[in-house]
């Protein structure tokens, strides 16, 4: 497993993290999730991708547990804040009050002192930019936090946020996490570029949107039973790719893939890390062999034949509105 720098920071990360939205704490039982964990650092994996929302706290336990024996300064932990973690209305957001209660039960729950990474998990327009600003920073003050970053932030709030930092000479943001693959690119024409010259790097999920890559999903046939497409928590952001048309262009991916003697989905992973400005891509595991057939696409570098390749296959489906990058207002 290779690892890279975090934007411009001196944290190294494995270019590929385990991420544990959806799955673990709800889809799969404890003991499945920590095989997952067990595998991934079998792998060589060491960075871990998690938020309080997770599974309504549930994933930042069981990565705790997972996570126990193992040496901590040999892993890096992030997490986020901001959606709803309890019925009131103080319970969300990134208010100075939402942001500290939230470490400190992030905290308790992943069994640790500290995490490598907090972000933003989106832009908050209920909560002056300052107030949100000045509360991460004062974690990283505090030792609680040593990066810090945001999730799905538009190229005008980052700009707004780094004005202020700069002003008020706070702690620097050095990641960004958003969607991003082959299928969803809208982050390359305005949060991309910006990112890249400010030093904050790309952590991205969803690399084989939501499973669609990986080719299970057949044009004109039902959904596998079980899939993700067939309901429950992550159909929504399936959906839009659910459609004849995109399936369609996916199936034209698998004799690249076969060229690359890659899977289909090792390809969409290989394909965002071969993109610039990309620091790691997160995968997702609901069985300790997804984990060891998808680490496979770390340090495989596609020739230029294969990303023109892609870029043929996919033609017009592909999505690159920078406008569809949005945080809920008001905040849910």
């Amino acid at each position: 497993m290779e690892h890279r720098r975090l934007g411009s920071s001196g944290l190294k990360i494995s270019e590929i993290i385990l991420g544990n939205w959806i799955t673990h704490g709800s889809q799969i039982d404890d003991d499945t999730a920590i095989s997952c964990v067990h595998a991934a650092l079998d792998a060589g994996i060491t960075t871990f991708d998690t938020a309080d929302v997770y599974a309504a706290t549930a994933a930042e336990s069981v990565l705790g547990k997972a996570l126990r024996n193992q040496r901590r300064e040999g892993v890096e932990i992030a997490t986020k804040v901001y959606w709803p973690t309890g019925p009131g209305p103080n319970d969300r957001g990134l208010s100075r009050k939402h942001i500290r209660e939230s470490i400190h039960g992030s905290l308790r729950r992943l069994n640790t002192d500290y995490v490598d990474l907090y972000q933003a998990h989106r832009f908050d327009h209920e909560t002056p930019l300052e107030e949100t600003l000045h509360a991460l920073h004062d974690l990283v003050v505090e030792g609680k936090v040593n990066y810090l970053g945001f999730s799905e932030w538009r190229a005008e709030e980052i700009t707004a946020a780094l004005e202020i930092i700069q002003r008020d000479h706070l702690t620097s943001l050095v990641s960004s996490q958003p969607q991003y693959s082959m299928l969803w690119r809208v982050i390359e024409a305005e949060v991309l570029p910006l990112c890249q010259a400010n030093g904050i790097g790309q952590i991205v999920w969803s690399p084989i949107a939501q499973g669609v890559l990986t080719g299970k999903y057949l044009p004109g046939q039902p959904v596998p039973a079980g899939s993700r497409a067939s309901g429950g928590e992550g159909a929504g952001f399936i959906s839009r790719f659910m459609t004849d048309e995109v399936l369609n262009a996916v199936q034209q991916l698998k004799p690249i893939a076969a060229q690359a003697n890659i899977t289909l989905a090792q390809l969409a992973i290989a394909w965002t890390l071969n993109r610039p400005g990309i620091s790691a891509a997160i995968i997702g595991a609901s069985r300790p062999e997804q984990v060891s057939e998808n680490v496979v696409a770390a340090g495989v570098t596609l020739a230029p034949e294969i990303i023109d390749a892609i870029d043929a296959a996919l033609g017009s489906i592909v999505v690159t509105d920078s406008a569809l990058t949005s945080s809920p207002n008001p905040r849910p």
